[in-house]
């Protein structure tokens, strides 16, 4: 099935757009204020899809059925990882991207973002499309599969921008989560900017700010 989503238009005739991943056991609903708080130009016609995740037992959670984007089985880097959940949910974003293109929207003017799973997947789903996006945003995460980055990112454009963003309080996924991830994409030929700031596992107003500038940055 095709993915319930929330749709948000700055402006009518949308020229450029965001896809914007939720957390485990959130939904759609939960960035949908980023939209205000980010306050982009008026001028600046952007369409923001805000997709929820299919419900799926969560093996950390002693199967507890949650939305999310694949099964998690633990939070180290290297327990084992639900590659299949991982690739349905890409083909189902990869779809919504099919959609932005198909009604005139570059996919070079696509930002793919999320926050802690949803980053996650969408660090997986960006570098493993076939489409050139303009950037990934990846809040709070960590990269999935690392030890297949070679191969899912094989075709993938170097030169697209790739912006981390955590906390440095954040016990849920500690920083050296993010710090792994940009090492093991700079190995791969990426250029990664990674960002900490002074909270826990959330977004902070100087984030917001940040991706503001990064994304203006982006859609130059």
């Amino acid at each position: 099935m095709p993915l319930s989503t929330i749709t948000v238009d700055t402006q009518d005739h949308p020229e450029y757009a965001v896809i914007w991943l939720h957390g485990l056991g959130a939904s759609g609903h939960d960035f949908e204020p980023i939209v205000e708080q980010l306050d982009l130009p008026e001028n600046l016609r952007v369409r923001f899809i805000f997709p929820h995740a299919p419900k799926r037992p969560i093996t950390l959670n002693n199967g507890l059925s949650l939305q999310a984007w694949y099964d998690i089985f633990g939070l180290d880097m290297h327990s084992p990882q639900d590659e299949h959940g991982l690739l349905q949910s890409s083909s189902d974003i990869c779809e919504l991207i099919d959609q932005l293109v198909e009604s005139g929207i570059p996919a070079q003017r696509i930002i793919l973002a999320g926050f802690s799973q949803g980053g996650a997947q969408g660090l997986y789903t960006g570098l493993s499309c076939n489409y050139r996006l303009a950037g990934i945003l990846a809040i709070s995460c960590w990269l999935p599969l690392h030890q297949k980055a070679p191969d899912y990112a094989t075709k993938t454009d170097r030169s697209l921008a790739i912006l981390l963003l955590h906390g440095m309080y954040d016990v849920t996924i500690p920083i050296s989560a993010a710090e792994f991830t940009r090492e093991t994409l700079e190995q791969q030929g990426f250029t990664v900017t990674l960002k900490s700031y002074p909270c826990a596992h959330t977004v902070s107003p100087e984030e917001v700010r940040d991706i503001r500038d990064w994304l203006l940055k982006c859609w130059k």
